[in-house]
């Protein structure tokens, strides 16, 4: 559903610019044809940058480390350069270019189970497919459906996807969750507490999100700092903090204030100057997983082979 929703927005998009394009060019004022074009190509930078200018007005009292402006407008330009690529090209027609890989003979290998956020599906993970085949590491990728339905939907994803790595490795799976999906993933753990090794969160609103008060979807609400739902999930569980690696930015553009993407006790690691989406593809965070996976002497060596 959300590929097709997508590729309906991507293509729209485009359409739309070349026919202003084409009018404004016939009409003889090409500085409106190639203007025009490109704001509905790239106007959602502009939008992009009203949301850094929210994270650094509703963050600057946080406790994480405050981002200055040129962490900002790097963090930006990062995120300009990565979200069309997520958006516009893997998720809406690259979604099933890489198949979960569980291969044969792969018994005692750490599998990872790949969990993607709000409005994605597999084809976010994409790089990290190519990279994980490449390396021998079993995975799965799941699609959380359906889209914008609530968070409690999820779980049963998660457990068939982690039943497949367990059958083809004989270990429960590392788990690598962007955005909601770590929220998924706490859901879903609270009622199969072994059924992860361990977990890394990647811009997780444990605590909510101040954006997703502007949120009208089911799961969007279930984000809000203070939320009921958030409430029900932090009592209905028991955190053990050394199981979690929880990522996270002083410039993520869509969890703040940043400290809500932690969690107590956990291994919080903070990335300078990287945005929400833009913080999946960071070589620290990918490093971490192939630390946890491959387990290799070879160290940086076996990183640099596996991102080839």
């Amino acid at each position: 559903m959300l590929a097709r929703l997508q590729q309906v927005i991507t293509v729209s998009l485009i359409a739309i610019a070349a026919i202003w394009a084409a009018a404004w060019i016939a009409a003889g004022r090409p500085g409106w044809a190639i203007g025009g074009a490109l704001l509905i190509l790239f106007g959602y930078a502009a939008f992009l940058a009203i949301e850094f200018v929210l994270l650094a007005w509703v963050g600057r009292d946080d406790g994480a480390p405050r981002a200055r402006a040129r962490d900002l407008v790097r963090a930006w330009w990062g995120e300009v350069l990565c979200a069309p690529r997520v958006f516009c090209w893997r998720q809406p027609f690259r979604s099933h270019a890489e198949p979960d890989h569980l291969p044969p003979g792969a018994s005692g290998r750490r599998g990872v189970l790949l969990v993607h956020g709000f409005v994605c599906n597999r084809g976010f993970w994409n790089p990290w497919m190519k990279r994980l085949r490449a390396a021998g590491v079993p995975f799965v990728a799941v699609d959380l459906e359906p889209v914008f339905g609530s968070i409690d939907a999820y779980p049963g994803i998660l457990d068939a996807a982690a039943a497949r790595l367990r059958d083809c490795t004989g270990l429960a799976p590392l788990v690598v969750a962007h955005s909601m999906g770590g929220l998924a993933v706490r859901g879903w753990l609270r009622t199969h507490g072994d059924a992860a090794h361990h977990v890394v969160t990647l811009g997780t609103p444990h605590r909510g999100t101040w954006l997703a008060r502007f949120g009208w979807t089911r799961n969007g609400r279930q984000m809000r700092i203070g939320s009921r739902w958030l409430e029900t999930l932090r009592a209905g569980e028991t955190i053990d903090g050394s199981r979690y690696t929880c990522f996270y930015s002083h410039c993520d553009n869509i969890v703040f204030p940043p400290s809500t993407a932690t969690l107590p006790g956990a291994d919080n690691r903070h990335v300078a100057a990287t945005a929400h989406v833009h913080l999946a593809f960071q070589d620290a965070v990918f490093n971490e997983v192939w630390a946890r996976t491959a387990g290799s002497p070879a160290g940086a060596e076996g990183v640099a082979l596996a991102a080839r």
